[in-house]
């Protein structure tokens, strides 16, 4: 655990003003840890530049960030032995990966339910069919008051499902509704997802050092 706060001491000493937040991240991280510890995922979800970021999210978690992730030797074995040719390329190329899904990514799903039901809940409706118990939904969220995301928190809950807010300085409904809520330090919303990113390039180092 101690190296790997090392990517948090980095982050802190290139952004000060998160120091207030340190305690927070490394609660965020440790939920993070234990879902993919226990062979779980992550969904995550935003709105507008946090759509952005939840699929940037999705991108460092779901293969190699700074390390390569090569597939482990009997996996590589396996494909290998199903098709020597393309499983030699697949042995050379695959990476690991820690489950994510970005659920504004699904265009024709949300555009379907928003139309034909109720469209704050386009968000709570994926964390219904995705999550299980053990999952993790990360909800983005510069003002922590975004109805869909606070509609997604509480039905990640009811699934038996952790709940991380990524939010402002503001008190907020979502930091009521997470078991952990980071609040980057500043009430502008630009400045606010200035903080953000690097936040979650720490997580996911820490998760990458501690997985691969």
């Amino acid at each position: 655990m101690k190296d790997l706060m090392k990517h948090l001491d980095i982050l802190i000493s290139r952004y000060p003003v998160l120091e207030e937040s340190r305690q927070d991240i490394e609660k965020a991280y440790l939920v993070l840890e234990e879902c993919y510890r226990e062979k779980k995922k992550v969904l995550i979800a935003g709105n507008g530049g946090s759509a952005a970021d939840a699929e940037h999210i999705v991108g460092e978690l779901m293969k190699g960030f700074k390390l390569p992730r090569k597939p482990d030797m009997g996996f590589a074995s396996k494909l290998i032995e199903k098709d020597e040719e393309l499983g030699r390329v697949l042995a050379e190329n695959l990476q690991g990966a820690l489950p994510a899904i970005a659920l504004d990514g699904h265009p024709a799903l949300s555009t379907a339910y928003m139309n034909d039901c109720e469209p704050l809940l386009c968000f709570a409706q994926q964390i219904n069919g995705y999550g299980t118990e053990g999952d993790v939904f990360l909800g983005i969220s510069t003002s922590g008051n975004s109805k869909n995301i606070l509609y997604a928190a509480v039905t990640a809950h009811a699934k038996g499902m952790k709940v991380i807010g990524l939010t402002g300085a503001k008190d907020s409904k979502l930091e009521t509704l997470s078991d952990v809520c980071i609040k980057a330090p500043q009430t502008e919303t630009y400045m606010i997802q200035e903080l953000h990113l690097p936040i979650y390039h720490c997580l996911c180092l820490m998760l990458e050092d501690r997985f691969f």
